[in-house]
């Protein structure tokens, strides 16, 4: 007899392929030692927070002692916070922005959570583009709803206008978009993000209630060779975008993240309100008094772009030199090269056997094709070189 209810033992029973090949990478660093084994398995930065984070953990530790350091707020965060954020994603989202616009939570998981807890009725659904966070679907089936998925073009992995137009349904409550893209580094470009801005208007309008359009944007910070990301809050009334400073701040361990909320919404308000209520309820209760106080000291500020565009080169030159066929990524840290042979478990398997730890397309809903995550030194991927190579080869055979 299970203890567990029946959701959650099926999640585990098909647990995320992303932590599955971390702890496999965990057991060959005890048998190989770590400088023998090549992990891009887990999209855990490696650089360490700009001196900013420093500066602020300082300027609140100064002040821990006083009374109500760490009491409770309103559970959207701090007011003078929110009017720092506010201010930043004004600049960076190219719309006039308020306090009263946005709002905190622990990460942009728990963002994510409190707002879809706020919008979607049971048995309502939510689509995606795939490939996709494998956690989407879970986030969503918490709250009663479903999660479906709509395949990218595979050339160059941009949103398909006529396969989301087909797969919109009177019961679609969310689309969610994720530029720049994990896994593949894509970024929609201004013209795809207004189609999509445009064919949602009208499909609201068809359905007689409003179809959100959610922008997950850890990763916007992130992207090369002069490519833009365009703001999403211009181009549509029911446009939120849910971010964190997990990765711009390296600060993936300290959970503060925040939804804005289009100026154009006429509901915001009362958007806004139901996020105060649903942060609370689902146990958030607030954001983080200390992630707050560093993200008011370090907004603007952000890891070192540069070393991530040399790791892109380096994995590039790796995956070229070794006959792999990729599409190279606009923004974000991964790579999506088509597994050889196709089978995309089958050659994860054969990369682990070289000590080289990547993570299935199957994990992402996209079979035939593997994810690897190059926040590492570049050392690392470059050593990694003969082992891709020899996979390569021995699947080819």
């Amino acid at each position: 007899m299970s203890i567990l209810a029946e959701s959650v033992s099926g999640y585990m029973q098909n647990a995320s392929w992303i932590r599955r090949m971390f702890e496999a990478g965990g057991q060959l660093k005890a048998r190989f030692g770590a400088d023998k084994v090549y992990d891009f398995s887990l999209g855990n930065p490696d650089l360490p927070a700009p001196p900013a984070v420093a500066r602020g953990l300082r300027d609140f530790a100064a002040h821990a002692e006083e009374p109500f350091a760490f009491g409770y707020m309103p559970n959207g965060g701090f007011a003078w916070a929110r009017e720092k954020l506010a201010a930043h994603l004004s600049k960076e989202q190219g719309v006039a922005l308020t306090a009263e616009d946005v709002i905190l939570g622990c990460g942009a998981a728990g963002m994510f959570n409190a707002f879809l807890r706020a919008v979607i009725n049971p048995g309502e659904e939510m689509l995606g583009i795939a490939p996709y966070f494998v956690e989407y679907g879970f986030y969503v089936a918490n709250h009663g709803g479903t999660f479906r998925a709509v395949m990218s073009k595979k050339d160059n992995f941009a949103p398909d206008l006529n396969a989301i137009e087909e797969a919109i349904t009177p019961n679609t409550r969310v689309l969610l978009i994720n530029s720049p893209n994990n896994p593949t580094g894509a970024v929609y470009s201004k013209k795809e993000l207004t189609a999509i801005a445009d064919l949602l208007t009208t499909k609201s309008q068809q359905y007689g209630r409003p179809i959100w359009l959610v922008a997950d944007e850890p990763y916007r910070f992130l992207a090369y060779d002069g490519t833009v990301v365009p703001s999403v809050l211009p181009l549509y009334s029911y446009a939120v975008v849910i971010s964190s400073f997990s990765k711009n701040l390296s600060l993936p361990g300290e959970r503060v993240g925040y939804a804005a909320a289009s100026p154009l919404l006429p509901e915001r308000a009362e958007l806004m309100a139901a996020l105060a209520l649903t942060n609370r309820i689902l146990g958030f209760v607030n954001p983080p008094v200390v992630g707050q106080h560093i993200m008011a000291a370090a907004l603007g500020s952000q890891v070192a772009l540069e070393v991530y565009a040399a790791r892109r080169k380096a994995m590039a030159d790796v995956l070229t030199a070794a006959g792999y066929e990729f599409h190279m990524p606009s923004g974000a840290f991964y790579f999506f090269p088509k597994a050889p042979g196709g089978d995309d478990v089958a050659f994860v398997n054969a990369l682990l056997e070289e000590r080289v730890l990547a993570v299935p397309g199957s994990g992402f809903g996209c079979p035939g094709y593997f994810r690897l995550a190059f926040c590492v030194d570049e050392k690392v991927i470059r050593n990694a070189a003969e082992g891709f190579a020899r996979a390569h080869a021995k699947i080819q055979k």
